[in-house]
């Protein structure tokens, strides 16, 4: 019994010093991210300086981060209205059914993509779907296929 209670208190002692080392590199961390330390607008201006890619690559920093970064809408909105260059359609109707500008981006970018190249000429080439390169391809609706068809017979 005297064994156990010396066990029982070790593994006390070690699990305050591991709160304790926690609590210090929490600390530490904290001291170290302008999130946290920054007021909100200045925050924001700066994560409104980042290209797509970068924004969500930051959001997956740490968690002050995401939550930054996914709680800000506006963040989001200029890289819609380009992605809307080419996805007009698809991005007012996802306005117009209540979506925010993050999940909008993301509803729409790969597809934004690929419709570019399509419109552009760039698989002007493809005579049948075998041609299809199955790597670059996105789902598109009926509505995206009849506007690439059109661009294509503009040609």
């Amino acid at each position: 019994m005297h064994k156990n209670s010396k066990r029982n208190s070790n593994s006390r002692v070690s699990h305050t010093e591991a709160n304790s080392v926690d609590a210090e590199k929490e600390k530490n961390e904290s001291e170290n991210n302008f999130v946290e330390l920054l007021p909100q607008e200045l925050t924001f201006k700066i994560f409104s300086q980042l290209d797509i890619r970068s924004l969500c690559r930051a959001s997956l920093t740490c968690r002050s981060w995401n939550y930054a970064i996914r709680n800000s809408d506006s963040l989001w909105k200029p890289h819609c209205m380009t992605v809307r260059a080419v996805c007009r359609r698809e991005i007012d109707d996802d306005l117009e059914s209540g979506y925010s500008w993050r999940v909008i981006l993301l509803r729409n970018y790969q597809k934004s993509k690929v419709k570019h190249e399509w419109l552009s000429g760039r698989y002007s080439y493809i005579c049948s779907s075998i041609s299809l390169p199955e790597k670059t391809m996105y789902p598109m609706d009926a509505d995206t296929w009849g506007e690439i068809l059109e661009a294509e017979l503009e040609r």
